[in-house]
């Protein structure tokens, strides 16, 4: 018989993450463990506020499902059992877990990746006044690719110049995490095509991002909050040209899987995206990375202190799981 066990996890983040929302010092993950026949599957997920969700009522969802899981539920039957969200995120990565250590076939075989290379990462730039984030990026100036925070009170065009001055050669991402406004919209995209931005990343609310079907995009632009899993992909055709997939928006690995389907069979290129978590949350997330025009699964090096095993950084390189970590 399975069992299921659900405990609510902390680890600081180093420093202070901030976006156009709030600040953070420290992650607090909720983590499902399923355990059968001596073999344990993990998933973690990030419960998040702008979704409704909070720690304790993800906790209690996903514990609400042990009488189901202890009768066999697999993932398939889950998608109907639980809404796409954190809970479901947990569950669905724990049961891929489970079914890797039982069964010795690495996740990302059964997922249909044949090929699961390491990848390179963004790395994120919280948001801050000019001056400040201008350091920050100097200091990762040496990254590849940096996702820069923006969407605070005033002065985004400032932040703009002062990081690609910081950064001259990295490929720059622009988060602005719904923070931008219809009035100052084609400003911000013109700073971000004269500073050399790859692309940007959510600049209206969700439900004010019609209007990108009537501005000129200088800039590719990603939904991020605007998409969650496949039934929220055909509205936004026309007004992005990426998705940003994160597996606690999807409800797990299962659904991000058919979203990526979906969203490339309508046009849309991949970003694999995260919350802030640990490797274990990561690990799902990188079966869908050689698939993504930009992986951003950089949430571990953003903390102080990470699980243990996690996964292997060598600078933004991502190395995939080993099995003890997950898959």
């Amino acid at each position: 018989m399975r069992q299921l066990t659900v405990t609510i996890d902390r680890f600081p983040i180093a420093g202070t993450f901030t976006i156009a929302r709030g600040s953070r010092t420290e992650a607090v993950v909720v983590t499902a463990t399923i355990r059968e026949d001596g073999a344990t599957g993990h998933g973690e997920c990030v419960p998040y506020a702008r979704y409704g969700e909070t720690v304790e009522g993800v906790a209690e969802a996903i514990a609400a499902l042990a009488p189901r899981i202890a009768e066999g539920l697999t993932r398939e039957a889950l998608q109907d059992a639980m809404p796409p969200g954190a809970a479901r995120n947990a569950l669905d990565c724990a049961l891929w877990d489970l079914d890797a250590k039982r069964s010795g076939i690495r996740a990302h075989l059964t997922a249909g990746v044949d090929r699961w290379p390491p990848a390179t990462t963004a790395y994120t730039i919280s948001l801050g006044t000019p001056d400040v984030m201008a350091e920050a990026a100097a200091k990762a100036s040496d990254r590849p690719i940096l996702k820069v925070k923006f969407g605070g009170p005033g002065g985004d065009l400032e932040r703009i110049a002062a990081v690609r001055r910081a950064a001259p050669d990295a490929t720059l991402i622009a988060d602005a995490n719904e923070g931008w406004t219809e009035d100052n919209l084609a400003q911000h995209f013109a700073a971000c095509a004269e500073a050399g931005f790859a692309l940007v990343e959510q600049p209206l609310p969700a439900k004010n991002d019609g209007f990108l079907g009537k501005i000129s995009r200088p800039v590719a632009i990603c939904a991020d909050e605007s998409v969650h899993d496949r039934a929220s992909l055909d509205r936004l055709v026309g007004l992005y040209d990426a998705v940003n997939i994160k597996l606690d928006k999807t409800g797990g690995l299962t659904e991000a899987l058919a979203l990526a389907d979906a969203a490339e069979a309508r046009g849309f290129s991949l970003m694999i995206g995260c919350m802030v978590g640990t490797s274990l949350a990561m690990a799902p997330a990188m079966v869908l990375a050689p698939r993504a025009r930009f992986v951003d699964l950089d949430g571990p090096l953003l903390l102080a202190k990470d699980r243990e095993p996690g996964l292997r950084f060598d600078g933004s390189i991502i190395y995939p799981p080993e099995p003890a970590l997950w898959g």
